[in-house]
């Protein structure tokens, strides 16, 4: 099967693709120039989700400004760029301050306790600093948007992480959460009497310290917080299981270098053994394979010896440069093939191991210079229609 058919299997047979891997491999570029591949190939509608903080995707696609309301590409932005659509294309951006809202008003169990959280001095401020928030509020967002069923796809740019098992963590550490040490322990003042009288001395030294009703405010909070458990675990495990769901797909995001390909093999192999759908694995940013053939080294090796003969005359007169400046440039290509030439062999071996962990493996070669808008968006889905 052609790389085309793989990749427009994957995008048509799923209803979400979620885009992981390491930070810097290109995964919002990728997910955006999927999105375009869908939209390309499918009359439906497909919706792209970032949650990069970058907004690189807000600029490659020709937009001042979108959040969590979804945002079509217009028909005529796609023709002014030379792309073709035959389906609809939409963008959104998580918003964090938003999201916890959206959150807050969803499983609150009345209004004075949504108004009283909204209204919490500490409220922006704890939220905003959530360990894994942005894994978390993606994975809220990414449910909302299946349940309307508004979309045929939705592909989510998971969060830029040091971890990228972190999005699949997300919703069971909001389980956690709730039933942690932490949590009890800054409401017990307010379920026990007793608790409280002897705890009153050092919440009145750390108030001194901290400022007034610091940790009073806390606790407020999380007293708060702790009433909406029951939603926020529901609305967790579902989650949990719309990861799991066969409609939804992994597409794991890589560069052949060693760090990122070894994360990418240790993700790979983890959405595997939770039972997790690895639709494909894209190796961004790659070089020819021919550069590791013998007949390239060959090739080095006589340019290496015409470096300095007629070779150099001919180059230098079509270019209209200086002979010497010819004569440098071709003897440090030759010379420096071999490194080139051990990186292209060593991004073989990689690819062949990660090829042996997914269903389809789809490689992008190198691009020059940055991908900044639609037309280049529409040319890096041509090279993942023909990676194979």
């Amino acid at each position: 099967m052609s790389a085309a058919s793989e990749l427009d299997n994957l995008l048509a047979s799923r209803e979400m693709v979620l885009v992981a891997g390491s930070g810097g491999v290109g995964k919002t570029t990728i997910a955006a120039a999927l999105g375009i591949a869908a939209a390309s190939g499918h009359r439906g509608r497909t919706l792209v989700l970032t949650v990069d903080p970058a907004r690189r995707l807000a600029t490659a696609l020709g937009l001042e400004e979108f959040g969590n309301a979804p945002v079509q590409i217009a028909p005529a932005q796609f023709a002014d760029a030379g792309v073709e659509a035959r389906g609809e294309l939409w963008v959104a951006m998580l918003d964090t301050k938003a999201g916890w809202d959206e959150l807050i008003a969803r499983h609150a169990p009345d209004a004075e306790t949504r108004e009283a959280v909204l209204d919490n001095p500490l409220y922006q401020n704890i939220t905003s600093r959530f360990v894994h928030s942005h894994e978390y509020l993606a994975m809220e967002q990414l449910h909302d948007l299946h349940a309307t069923g508004d979309f045929d796809l939705v592909i989510v740019d998971t969060p830029p992480s040091r971890n990228a098992l972190s999005i699949l963590d997300a919703p069971g550490r909001m389980v956690e959460f709730f039933g942690s040490r932490l949590l009890r322990w800054l409401t017990v003042p307010y379920r026990s009497r007793l608790f409280t009288v002897a705890s009153k001395p050092f919440y009145q030294v750390a108030d001194r310290v901290l400022g007034s009703r610091f940790l009073q405010d806390i606790a407020d909070f999380f007293v708060l917080f702790q009433a909406m458990e029951r939603g926020f675990v529901r609305r967790a495990r579902e989650v949990e299981a719309l990861l799991a769901d066969p409609r939804t797909a992994f597409v794991v995001v890589t560069t052949l270098e060693t760090a990122p390909s070894h994360e990418a093999r240790f993700l790979a192999r983890s959405l595997l053994e939770r039972g997790m759908s690895l639709g494909a694995v894209i190796a961004n940013r790659v070089l020819p394979e021919s550069l590791a053939e013998r007949s390239a080294a060959d090739s080095a090796v006589a340019l290496a010896e015409q470096a300095d003969g007629p070779l150099a005359d001919a180059v230098a007169e079509r270019l209209g440069a200086p002979r010497e400046q010819v004569v440098s440039v071709l003897t440090q290509v030759a010379t420096g093939f071999d490194d080139v030439a051990l990186v292209a062999a060593r991004e073989s071996d990689r690819r062949a191991e990660l090829a042996a962990l997914a269903p389809t493996l789809l490689s992008v070669p190198w691009m020059s210079g940055d991908i900044h808008d639609l037309a280049g968006l529409g040319e890096l889905a041509m090279h993942l229609r023909e990676g194979g």
